[in-house]
């Protein structure tokens, strides 16, 4: 539908930045450059593409936040069996973009919170007209318990104006009955839970005035959080998701169905996810047949849960590196090579 159309469109860009000319992008420096590699070649909707053409000095924050987000996917899904993988094909995610589980779920929501974030870092730094610093709390606070609001606190606003506009999403009516959901509405919904996070994981920083460094009088600012917080506080989301779909309406008591409500920070699915042990070539599934996995661990990295009961592999990997450095007189560094044995296992 038109919300994968849309996504599979902001991981062209993905594919571009970070798949085939990682260096060219992301060395890029001047203005200049950047509008030749601008908007026009990018492969956009007609309605992003004026947003980027009339903001192309946020091409560089949209550019980060698609790092962002897939490195954070990665990140989080490292030790499981689908581990965020990206494809050579367009687009990026594969069968995972419309697959209507909760990874779709993931994905959409990082990916929303990377814009909102890579966005208000811009505006923060100074880089925009439109936005900087958010100036609605500055001179408030308490007085009498000596501090008040001033610095810089970071302006999600428009972050997160931005990044509903760019994901083309118009998110009118987030409570919306249960039985309505589509593969449209979950993405709708997934992203604006992603853009929630930024808001609920900021925190409040301070900085002490006062004779010798005594805390007499703070000024205090809002800032997001690392976007590893975010994404850490995402995946908790993701293992705690919703499944929302007739067949599970179904199941409830008719009591409990009518108190059913989605909270809007909640990331919702419709379909369950395969168990991406075996490759599926047509639905873009690796398997995890070959992956490493850590014998003694009983989390999802450990042999038993990776390799799906198929058991591993182990081989012996020879590792050299320099050990016992000396400094001698004068002037240079003497070490000695170390050799270790390392077993390493791999799933079958």
């Amino acid at each position: 539908g038109m919300e994968a159309g849309v996504l599979s469109e902001l991981f062209l860009i993905l594919n571009k930045v970070l798949l085939i000319s990682v260096n060219r992008w992301l060395g890029v420096t001047s203005p200049g450059v950047v509008e030749k590699l601008g908007c026009s070649n990018l492969s956009l909707s007609p309605r992003q593409r004026e947003l980027c053409s009339r903001k192309s000095i946020l091409l560089p924050g949209v550019r980060e936040a698609a790092r962002l987000g897939v490195a954070e996917c990665q990140r989080q899904f490292r030790h499981e069996r689908w581990n965020c993988s990206t494809n050579q094909e367009v687009p990026v995610f594969g069968h995972e973009l419309t697959s209507g589980t909760k990874e779709t779920a993931f994905i959409y929501a990082v990916m929303a919170a990377g814009l909102v974030h890579a966005v208000t870092r811009s505006c923060s730094q100074g880089n925009m007209t439109e936005c900087g610093c958010d100036a609605r709390l500055r001179g408030g606070g308490s007085a009498a318990e000596g501090w008040h609001w001033g610095g810089c606190s970071d302006h999600i606003q428009y972050g997160t104006w931005f990044s509903r506009k760019f994901m083309d999403h118009t998110v009118k009516n987030m409570s919306m009955s249960h039985s309505s959901y589509t593969l449209n509405t979950m993405n709708q919904h997934n992203s604006e839970a992603g853009r929630q996070a930024i808001n609920r994981t900021m925190s409040t920083d301070c900085r002490c005035h006062g004779v010798s460094g005594s805390c007499a009088v703070k000024t205090c600012w809002r800032t997001m959080a690392p976007f590893e917080r975010v994404g850490t506080y995402l995946k908790d989301r993701y293992e705690h998701s919703m499944q929302v779909t007739e067949r599970s309406k179904r199941k409830m008591k008719w009591k409990d169905q009518r108190r059913l409500h989605v909270d809007k920070h909640q990331l919702i699915f419709l379909n369950k996810s395969p168990n991406y042990c075996l490759e599926d070539r047509r639905r873009g599934i690796a398997g995890t047949r070959g992956r490493r996995c850590n014998r003694t661990s009983t989390g999802p990295d450990g042999c038993n849960l990776l390799c799906c009961g198929r058991g591993y592999n182990t081989h012996v990997v020879r590792h050299v590196q320099r050990c016992e450095c000396k400094f001698v007189w004068c002037c240079y560094v003497h070490c000695r090579r170390c050799e270790s044995m390392n077993d390493m296992h791999t799933c079958k």
